[in-house]
This record gives C-alpha cells, sequence and structure tokens, in this order.
C-alpha cells in the first residue's frame, strides 16, 4: 500500500463494494481495520470480517480523495457507508 492520500475500496466475495473511504496515508489507514476484533467496533468488526478484497485509488491530496469518496459513495451505495450515515442521524 502507498503512503499517499487516496481513497480505499471494500468489496465481499461476490465482488460487491460495501465499504468506501478516504486517507491522507493509506497504508496507515487501512491496516488500521486490520486489528484484534476486541479494539475494533462492533460495526467496524463485522464490516473486516465481510472484505474479501481491496482496492485503492491514489490522488494528490487530501481534498481531492475527500471528492471522489463523495462520488464513489453516491454512486455505488455501499452497505457500511450507508448504517453509519444513518446511526448519526437524529
Amino acid at each position: 500500500m502507498p503512503t499517499t492520500p487516496g481513497v480505499y475500496i471494500y468489496k465481499n466475495i461476490q465482488s460487491k463494494v460495501i465499504y468506501i473511504g478516504k486517507a491522507k496515508n493509506l497504508k496507515q489507514r487501512v491496516s488500521s481495520y486490520f486489528k484484534p476484533p476486541t479494539i475494533l467496533g462492533l460495526k467496524t468488526a463485522k464490516l473486516v470480517q465481510n472484505i474479501a478484497s481491496l482496492e485503492y485509488i491514489r490522488v494528490q491530496s487530501e481534498i481531492e480523495a475527500l471528492l471522489l469518496e463523495s462520488q464513489l459513495i453516491k454512486k455505488f451505495k455501499p452497505f457500511y457507508n450507508l448504517i453509519s450515515k444513518d446511526d448519526k442521524s437524529p
């Protein structure tokens, strides 16, 4: 994994996009998901159990990563991004 800014895309066993995230350091951010389940939150641990593959897109800046993440979430509507959004609403 590169240490540059970018967007990471997790897919399940059926190659369906289940989560999209952004990072200023892809290697550091992606590795943070792969810790013991007791350290991760319940939703994150469940997400990690469903990851079958990973793709990433490198970009030039954090702003570009933020914009790309937003575009990809709108396009693919990943399950775990939508759950997180729902949990934050009043």
